[in-house]
């Protein structure tokens, strides 16, 4: 785990002392904010986008894997999970947004300035394994769609992925607002699709209630505990904790205490709107496995093309499996994007590295390539939901690298000033750190 900050005065100045170059910065404070009090719903629009952003990394096509497995082996219990998950996610990312507007860095360039070169290096090794792990998960995703859509071979639809990044490049050109505006479209789509499963479905309301009571089943059954672990790998996403705190200063706030403050309690506000969403998909992949197939007795179904080819017949509705596959491609390309600005924040927070996107993308999309076609190849669909799920349990043993200098830093008043985490947060935010390297602890003695 890193040290904690260094205490030395030198950091106390470090703004003045160490200038650095703005995070993002060709979109930096490019979102122009309304200024001055009475203008609430105005201010909420205008912060609206990065808590949508991040939200797409809570939805991403691991979730489904895990969210599916979940469901279908063990029907609601699960539910507890991902909504503890959610609610983590929603302190940590308020924590992150909060870091980015009281210091002017995004997470990675404040490691690089606390941190020593050994400890940088390496929580920059974890955080783009990370990364590759999601994008690992985006391609695979993506191109289990592309198959159920259209009938394309898995290891040509990974390969296909790989030409993505011409889609972000051109969607980067026409501003953020318009990047914003196109994940928000995506994320209807996914949540209609689904209110619509669901509709059909009609899943028992009283077992979902009972399955978001904690279960000590869930840390006792070994099965069990891998998955869930998995939920919470691919629900608190590591590097969108980076993310978050580099794309909340795309907005033009008040540099002084009160500008500050307003703009961290309307960044948080976007960012738990954004996140509720995404807890009504994540459930609703579980919920639509537990109603549809664990009912039924048919625990073992775990692939995405499984589900793709039953939701139909036993829902009794001709468009439940295209809708089911429509949502997990628009998933995948949402992903895709939220991915590419990690990385590019990653790099250049904690190397100064400023690479051209295209190359950052074709990189860390290659790193995920490689090792899909080589699974698909040798083990065929299974082995790509399988490598789904194990792509999200390394999120989460990756995820305690990220939370823990997050909770020091925003924990710290040299640093925060008067947006230092108060006791009840900090405690809150500390209890979280420790659960998610309890949870890791207990899996990888599992595994032994």
């Amino acid at each position: 785990m890193p040290p904690p900050p260094a205490s030395s005065p030198a950091l106390d100045g470090m703004s003045e002392a160490q200038p650095h170059r703005p995070s993002l910065s060709e979109s930096y404070r490019t979102v122009a904010v309304p200024l001055g009090d009475g203008r609430f719903w105005r201010k909420i629009g205008a912060f609206a986008g990065p808590g949508y952003l991040v939200a797409v990394g809570y939805m991403d096509p691991g979730n489904w894997a895990t969210d599916l497995a979940g469901g279908s082996a063990f029907g609601y219990t699960l539910l507890s999970v991902i909504l503890l998950s959610n609610v983590m996610a929603m302190v940590l990312q308020s924590l992150s947004a909060r870091l980015g507007i009281a210091t002017g860095r995004d997470l990675a360039q404040a490691c690089r300035a606390n941190y020593g070169p050994v400890v940088n290096i390496s929580l920059w090794v974890l955080c783009e394994l990370a990364i590759i792990a999601c994008d690992l998960a985006e391609v695979l995703g993506t191109a289990i769609a592309l198959q159920l859509l259209f009938g394309l071979p898995l290891v040509a639809g990974v390969c296909l992925t790989a030409f993505d990044v011409l889609v972000i490049l051109a969607l980067q050109r026409f501003g953020f607002r318009k990047l914003e505006a196109f994940i928000v479209t995506l994320l209807i789509v996914i949540a209609g699709c689904f209110a619509y499963e669901l509709a059909i479905a009609q899943p028992s309301i009283a077992a979902i209630v009972g399955g978001i009571v904690p279960s000590t089943q869930i840390v006792t059954d070994p099965a069990m505990l891998y998955i869930a672990i998995g939920i919470l790998g691919a629900t608190v996403m590591p590097h969108n904790l980076y993310l978050h705190s580099s794309i909340v200063q795309t907005r033009r706030f008040g540099q002084d205490e009160a500008g500050k403050r307003d703009a961290a309690r309307h960044a948080t506000i976007d960012s738990t709107i954004a996140l509720t969403l995404a807890l009504f998909i994540n459930a609703s992949i579980l919920i639509l496995a537990a109603a549809t197939f664990h009912t039924a007795g048919r625990t073992d179904i775990a692939e995405i093309g499984d589900a793709y080819r039953l939701l139909s017949p036993m829902l009794g509705a001709g468009a439940a499996s295209v809708l089911f596959a429509v949502a997990l491609l628009a998933s995948g390309q949402n992903s895709t994007i939220t991915g590419t600005l990690a990385g590019q924040i990653v790099a250049e927070g904690f190397l100064d590295l400023k690479l051209p996107i295209w190359l950052r993308r074709m990189v860390t999309r290659l790193a995920a390539i490689v090792p899909a076609v080589i699974v698909v190849a040798l083990m065929g669909d299974s082995g790509a939901t399988r490598l789904l799920v194990l792509s999200q349990v390394v999120l989460s043993l990756q995820l305690p690298f990220a939370v823990v200098p997050l909770v020091s830093f925003t924990s710290d008043r040299r640093q925060m000033g008067a947006l230092v985490n108060p006791l009840w947060l900090k405690l809150a935010a500390w209890a979280i750190a420790a659960a998610v390297i309890g949870l890791n602890l207990t899996l990888l003695l599992s595994f032994l």
